[in-house]
């Protein structure tokens, strides 16, 4: 029985290699955020791939992502919706984002609005944003909370929401953790479970990010 993370990562690239296929532009996209010491926590590419499948599959035409980084997971959304919304708050994330998306030809698609993703979904909210089809957090994970309540005033019926890093290596599971990113991401699989609107699941999974998982809700 293997429990490496070397034999996860072979994992994960035996997938990558078979299955999806990474091309040229979302390679160089991995790349450049490398070369500019952005931190690695971008999705991996048959993780990418799994978002662009709920994508096509729940038919989403607007997407909001909330974390942009340096546009990674934004192309795979990009290449599978009509438009996306993606937030950051590091100008020069945000910067290097561009350049990606527009390498990968998918630029007049993506909106990339610059500031704490708080700030940025109030006023998403103040302008009476159309609705997004799917919601992916993947920013501080402290805000999740926040992240939640307003992905549910930004979405309708049928909408998808999809939360990344919700494992923390098992951490989840502490309720005395002081890691504010832990106690982030239980209050809001807590805010989950109890909101009416919301039929959801959670995933734990291994590969080249380690151990860690998503939530998927549902908004009825």
């Amino acid at each position: 029985m293997y429990e490496s993370t070397e034999q996860w990562r072979a994992v994960d690239d035996y997938f990558v290699a078979t299955l999806v296929g990474e091309d040229a532009a979302l390679a160089q996209a991995r790349r450049s955020s490398r070369d500019a010491g952005l931190p690695d926590h971008e999705v991996a590419p048959n993780q990418g791939a799994l978002l662009s499948l709920l994508a096509r599959m729940c038919r989403a035409r607007r997407i909001l992502e909330i974390g942009t980084l340096g546009g990674y997971s934004t192309i795979w959304f990009a290449r599978a919706a009509e438009h996306v919304t993606t937030l950051e708050v590091d100008p020069g994330y945000a910067k290097l984002a561009r350049r990606n998306l527009e390498h990968a030809g998918v630029a007049d698609r993506v909106d990339v609005i610059v500031g704490a993703a708080t700030d940025s979904l109030d006023e998403l909210i103040a302008r009476r944003a159309e609705p997004y089809d799917l919601v992916f957090i993947d920013a501080d994970k402290p805000n999740n909370p926040r992240y939640l309540e307003a992905s549910l005033r930004l979405t309708r019926p049928g909408s998808v929401i999809v939360a990344d890093n919700v494992v923390r290596d098992g951490a989840v599971t502490d309720p005395g953790s002081t890691d504010e990113r832990v106690r982030g991401v239980r209050r809001f699989l807590e805010q989950v479970a109890a909101d009416p609107r919301l039929d959801a699941t959670a995933l734990q999974t291994v590969g080249s990010k380690g151990w860690d998982g998503f939530a998927l809700a549902l908004v009825r």
